[in-house]
């Protein structure tokens, strides 16, 4: 399948915001690297009807939370859309999943629907699961960064810190943390942990409790809680 960034699926109100952003030449370029590399045979990841699916989950106005994460996984079958997140029922979880949803259990003392991955649940509550980088070439971590997508990811995190209803964002080890000069804004939350990775979950991720941290902060600025347990929809 060729990826092709036109007419995959931007909601007509993240359009509004992201107007710009979409029409630059920052854009345009990383349109065209990836038609080529899709022309060519390039495996990219995820397929491209859920390149934005983020968006399409979560209208502009809903957003309560933001997650943070790096580029998609580079595995087949993984990537949907949704940072962190993989399909419902896959085999093998990826150690970043498995150590959030330990996290989880740990801090709210939930009981996790088996099988459930997909974060769909999340994302209905006005959980925004972004990536800095929103696609990956198979096998290849972080093999578009630097393509375009930081550029197309700071106005996404630009649009949200200049709406008025506060929103709390979840940046999750250094590379999501390198955002946080642009979120210091008086409305809004920002939280802060390490990443759940293998390499650094043991060096604070483990009891940073962020999912209570967030709903707290969600309820200092008047928004309902997360229910963190619902994992998905499905």
């Amino acid at each position: 399948m060729i990826l092709n960034l036109v007419g995959t699926g931007i909601p007509s109100d993240w359009c509004k915001v992201l107007e710009k952003a979409i029409h630059s030449d920052s854009f345009s370029n990383l349109h065209f690297q990836l038609l080529q590399e899709s022309s060519n045979g390039t495996e990219i990841y995820p397929a491209s009807d859920h390149v934005f699916r983020a968006f399409e989950l979560v209208p502009f106005h809903d957003v309560k939370v933001v997650i943070l994460g790096q580029d998609p996984y580079h595995g087949p079958g993984q990537a949907i859309g949704l940072s962190f997140a993989v399909p419902n029922k896959l085999n093998k979880k990826p150690p970043s999943l498995r150590n959030m949803f330990r996290e989880l259990v740990s801090d709210l003392g939930v009981d996790l629907m088996p099988g459930h991955s997909d974060l769909t649940g999340w994302a209905a509550q006005g959980v925004l699961l972004l990536n800095t980088c929103l696609t990956v070439r198979a096998g290849q971590p972080l093999s578009h960064s630097g393509a375009g997508w930081e550029e197309f990811t700071m106005a996404v995190m630009d649009s949200l810190v200049k709406r008025k209803a506060g929103i709390v964002f979840l940046l999750l080890g250094a590379h999501a943390q390198s955002f946080k000069p642009d979120l210091t804004t008086s409305q809004h939350r920002v939280i802060e942990a390490p990443h759940p990775s293998p390499l650094s979950a043991y060096r604070g991720f483990f009891g940073s409790k962020i999912y209570s941290r967030a709903n707290d902060a969600l309820q200092e600025l008047g928004h309902d809680p997360i229910d963190w347990g619902k994992i998905s929809l499905k």
